[in-house]
């Protein structure tokens, strides 16, 4: 099916008008595209050779999600959430060490009673930051990794049964070691769901490593960044998304590959609809990060197993064959079987070629 007829199915009257209206660019959106510039090009300049990694956190903060890290030690995870931080004038940085002892009022803070004015004091815990990072998360207690569900929700926690709000912008990220299980609570699926995206950052090549190490001769350069952008900035960048325009086609081939997750025999719970939303928001931001005030079909296609490959649970047999295949080969068969129930959809009118990005 073609886009126009698509979009007639769906109730959209497609004309040549609102096509151009659609597309017309404005001065938030610019400014907002010139902030992500200028956010990917600071950290740019501490972490090096990862671009499309550091564009996939800078979606998932313009997107106002949280970001799950499944990455070997040393890989720069902490030093992308400092330098995140410090690229934004007057943004807090907060860092959790989870441990199997860590409580939830070690993450939420408590109330502690003040003998001066015989009060209860609440004192914030490391939660209350712009950016927070979580290291490696699954050594948590299960109830200390719930406490901060509602951070990461709602953008608020209630301690004591009064509720604060975090600060915002509010983006937290969190990492866990893939190489070593003992004394881990693996995340459950209604907390994985939480996480607009899961990646990875992994190790740099030689030239970049090499880059890496002569640069930290004297002094790391995380010392010498300088903040970029005014918390404004983020928060005005985060509501700029809603510029970014998304066809009616595309928006039902987002909803129709996640539909497709909990249809196909190698899953047992597909993606739910926080699947869905996350992925039409992560598409909108990554298509302001390229400049774009427009979603094309390439964006769903990259955002897919990041947005969805950690939301779904496989069957014992898939499981199995991806033992043998590697994580990497057994997704891209699951993203495979997902295309293949649910088709990229091609254009057809010429005037439909601009919008979505695809050559005439």
């Amino acid at each position: 099916m073609g886009y126009a007829a698509a979009s007639r199915e769906a109730g959209e009257i497609v004309t040549e008008q609102n096509f151009e209206t659609a597309i017309q660019p404005n001065e938030r959106f610019e400014r907002a595209a010139a902030t992500a510039e200028r956010l990917r090009d600071n950290v740019e300049t501490v972490v090096r050779g990862k671009t499309d990694r550091i564009d996939l956190v800078l979606a998932a903060l313009a997107a106002g999600g949280n970001v799950l890290f499944e990455d070997v030690p040393g890989t720069a995870k902490t030093i992308l959430a400092r330098s995140l931080a410090g690229s934004i004038d007057g943004a807090t940085v907060g860092r959790i060490q989870c441990t199997p002892d860590l409580q939830p009022t070690d993450v939420t803070g408590l109330s502690v009673f003040d003998q001066r004015v015989r009060e209860f004091e609440f004192r914030p815990g490391p939660v209350f930051a712009n950016v927070l990072l979580v290291d490696e998360i699954n050594r948590a207690m299960p109830k200390t990794q719930s406490a901060l569900l509602e951070a990461m929700a709602e953008h608020q926690v209630t301690v004591d049964g009064t509720t604060r709000s975090v600060p915002s912008p509010f983006f937290l990220m969190a990492t866990e070691n893939p190489i070593e299980q003992e004394g881990t609570f693996p995340l459950p699926e209604a907390q994985l769901d939480r996480f607009f995206l899961k990646t990875e950052l992994g190790y740099p090549n030689a030239e970049e490593e090499l880059e890496i190490v002569r640069g930290q001769r004297e002094e790391h350069p995380i010392n010498r960044l300088r903040p970029v952008v005014a918390l404004d900035d983020v928060v005005e960048l985060q509501h700029a998304i809603e510029d970014v325009f998304v066809h009616a086609v595309v928006l039902r081939w987002i909803v129709d590959l996640v539909r497709a997750t909990r249809e196909i025999d190698e899953t047992v719970i597909g993606g739910s609809v926080r699947a869905s939303l996350a992925l039409e928001r992560v598409a909108r931001a990554r298509a302001l990060l390229d400049g774009r005030d427009f979603v094309q079909p390439a964006d769903v296609e990259a955002l897919f197993l990041p947005v969805v490959g950690h939301r779904v649970a496989f069957t014992p047999t898939f499981l199995a064959e991806a033992r043998r295949l590697g994580r990497d080969e057994a997704l891209a068969v699951f993203q495979t079987l997902c295309f293949e129930r649910a088709p990229r959809p091609e254009p057809d009118p010429e005037h439909e070629l601009r919008v979505l990005g695809m050559p005439a």
